[in-house]
């Protein structure tokens, strides 16, 4: 799968690549793109409402900065709150610069208007800010001609992972008609194997027979790695539908596993945002005192990390999820 590339040299274009990039509209956040390192990231995290969490919310942002040798960045807050933001994006911008990472600019967004957050002000910028619109902007158009969705916010994208009530009463009915299986001899292995790679070829969805046999199927460990294997970067966007439909349709207690996969084929597909939303369900569902399913927490970690994902293939298994708030 090629990834969008995309090149910003105004603040209009920077925040027309926002959405695209993280796939939604943010809204009292704090965004970082990076430029110039190996491994180019971009993240957002929720703008910390006091000085007491501004510290977590830097070392969050600069921590993976840091680890990939980033050495560009520009930052953007949007809220309607300027002191906040101003307060956060200046303890970002004063150990940004004691790391050697040079911050290009930074503005605040905020009800179509944007705002100079550089020392001292920009030059030419009023202090009311800058109307923008970047509803028709190029870089919206090429996220549409390329299948990227963009939320309206990141609450809309959640929702898109929600429970269809009708489908998964179908799918419990289904599930409660399954024969007991009973089996330890590798068939469900294989049939998850050779069902998920034709539906995925085919660019089709389970019935919901076969749907209950994948749900109840993948919550078994052994299972579940082989759905897991199946995914490429290839062909990860049918992925990312199989699994979201799947989630879906889930009934509660059949739901872990599957937003542990899907989180798994958002991250490999590009899809951060979409991922930690996934791993929010995965959450969720999982019960109390009970640890989420695999691939959960590796893809905690990869995420918290800004690992990205073309470097799968060196393999990042031995990682494990830090603890605090998490970043999209």
């Amino acid at each position: 799968m090629t990834p969008t590339t995309l090149t910003a040299r105004t603040p209009e274009d920077l925040l027309a690549a926002v959405p695209v990039v993280l796939g939604f509209q943010p809204t009292d956040s704090l965004v970082m793109l990076t430029f110039g390192g190996p491994r180019p990231f971009h993240a957002r995290v929720d703008l910390p409402p006091g000085p007491d969490e501004v510290t977590e919310v830097v070392e969050m942002l600069l921590g993976p900065a840091r680890e990939h040798g980033v050495r560009h960045v520009v930052l953007v807050a949007y809220s309607a709150d300027g002191p906040a933001a101003s307060r956060a994006v200046g303890a970002l911008r004063r150990e940004a610069r004691s790391s050697g990472i040079d911050v290009l600019d930074a503005f605040r967004a905020h009800d179509g208007r944007w705002f100079s957050l550089a020392p001292g002000g920009r030059l030419g910028v009023p202090a009311g800010g800058v109307p923008y619109d970047v509803s028709a902007h190029p870089f919206a158009a090429q996220a549409v001609l390329d299948g990227r969705v963009t939320h309206g916010s990141r609450d809309e994208l959640a929702a898109s992972l929600a429970p269809d009530p009708e489908r998964a009463a179908a799918v419990a009915a289904a599930v409660a008609a399954l024969p007991r299986w009973g089996r330890d001899d590798g068939t469900e292995q294989v049939w998850v194997a050779g069902t998920v790679r034709r539906l995925v070829r085919d660019a089709t969805l389970p019935d919901d027979v076969e749907a209950a046999r994948l749900l109840t199927a993948v919550r078994v460990p052994d299972v579940r790695d082989v759905a897991r294997e199946q995914v490429d970067r290839a062909d990860v966007r049918a992925h990312v539908e199989l699994w979201t439909d799947l989630l879906r349709r889930a009934p509660d207690a059949l739901a872990a596993a599957p937003a542990a996969l899907l989180a798994f084929a958002a991250w490999l597909a590009g899809h951060g945002a979409l991922a930690w939303c996934a791993l929010d369900r995965c959450e969720a569902v999982t019960p109390d005192g009970a640890d989420p399913p695999d691939p959960a927490g590796l893809v905690a970690a990869l995420l918290q990390r800004a690992v990205p994902p073309r470097e799968w293939e060196e393999g990042w298994g031995h990682l494990r999820p830090r603890s605090g708030r998490h970043s999209t």
